[in-house]
């Protein structure tokens, strides 16, 4: 017992550090010109404005800490154009992030400080999940694991990008989620009943939240613009873009996460009770599926309400610091994209739950009355 634990314990810590090994390698590429840097001084002479709003260029003074020009100390430029957003004013002592550009002779040209180098304590962060994951969910946590990195690959190297080639949102990323939902699903649970069960649950409130989406937005007048970044984008040459539909897009991504949640917990509840009841028939399932099922949605819905209300928090203290009316308020476009968002989500959720149930509970009657003809 005592030799499991420690072979346990030491595949952690490979898997651990191979995964740290990998983000980084993935994410420090050299050919970038971005290097790791510490600020030694700052001048601030040519920054204007007034209150917290800055504009102009400071001057930072900086010692490389990675790569060829290790050790070297150059003048970086840090530009602020009056968007807290973006902009960070650094001190002496803090570690950041730069981009250089070289001469043909492999001297540096010039020096832009980008931001505060956080990639670290990221690690850790990283490090923290991927231990505690697996210390409690052990196979399973390895598994989830799995599907937790592929899901970013698919969202990062296929989603995206595709979105940002101008392929119709809504069709594209409902694609992309009817193979997140199998990676996650069947990597869990495998291609057993329960898998199945979750999978048709999923997929059915992905539909159902397509089309309460489209249809709401459309009688809403959403048209997308309210979301964050979207004048970057624009700004940045990707005109043919949908935004409509791109919000769209992001609404029922935002609800199919709880959705396969919800459907897995539903799935798992009726796979336990007919392992442990064997005798309990299909409409005995259902209606303890439906009890377990009212508890999981009433703390669910809530759960997406904070998750959503805590996203903009600061979107909400600045209408309460207005005195808005309740009117004006409930009238104004980005506030109801994120009534949109909640509610559609929420709807999701709810839907989800009999759906799921119902069908695993047919799924596992079925096998025992098979079972039961052939005694």
């Amino acid at each position: 017992m005592k030799g499991k634990k420690i072979k346990a314990i030491i595949l952690i810590i490979i898997i651990t550090a191979s995964l740290l090994f990998l983000f980084y390698n993935l994410s420090f590429q050299n050919d970038t010109r971005e290097l790791r840097a510490v600020v030694k001084k700052v001048d601030d002479s040519e920054i204007s404005g007034s209150g917290v709003q800055k504009f102009g260029r400071q001057i930072v003074r900086v010692e490389i800490k990675e790569g060829k020009y290790k050790g070297k100390i150059i003048n970086a430029s840090n530009h602020l154009i009056g968007n807290l957003g973006w902009d960070y004013r650094f001190n002496e002592g803090d570690e950041i992030l730069v981009a250089i550009s070289e001469t043909e002779n492999n001297e540096i040209r010039a020096a832009v400080a980008l931001d505060v180098y956080r990639q670290g304590w990221i690690l850790i962060l990283i490090a923290l999940f991927i231990i505690l994951l697996i210390l409690y969910a052990r196979y399973i946590g390895l598994k989830a694991l799995f599907s937790f990195i592929g899901s970013i690959f698919i969202i990062w190297k296929i989603l995206i990008p595709g979105l940002l080639k101008g392929l119709d949102p809504l069709i594209f990323t409902s694609f992309v989620l009817l193979i997140l939902s199998a990676l996650i699903l069947f990597s869990i649970a495998g291609f057993t009943k329960k898998g199945f069960a979750s999978f048709f649950g999923t997929s059915s409130s992905l539909l159902i939240t397509i089309a309460l989406t489209i249809f709401f937005g459309n009688k809403l007048a959403l048209d997308g613009m309210s979301s964050p970044y979207v004048g970057e984008m624009m700004a940045a040459g990707y005109f043919n873009l949908n935004i409509r539909e791109i919000f769209y897009a992001a609404v029922v991504i935002g609800a199919s996460g709880a959705a396969m949640d919800i459907a897995m917990d539903m799935a798992t509840t009726i796979k336990e009770l007919k392992e442990q009841r064997p005798d309990m028939e299909m409409k005995d399932l259902i209606k303890s599926g439906f009890n377990v099922g009212s508890d999981v949605i009433g703390t669910m819905t809530t759960t997406l309400l904070l998750a959503y209300a805590g996203g903009y928090l600061t979107l909400i203290m600045a209408f309460m610091t207005r005195t808005a009316t309740l009117r004006r308020i409930f009238n104004l476009r980005i506030i109801v994209s994120e009534i949109l968002r909640t509610l559609v989500g929420s709807i999701g959720l709810i839907i989800v739950a009999p759906i799921t149930t119902i069908f695993a509970a047919w799924l596992y009657s079925k096998k025992f009355k098979l079972e039961k003809n052939k005694d």
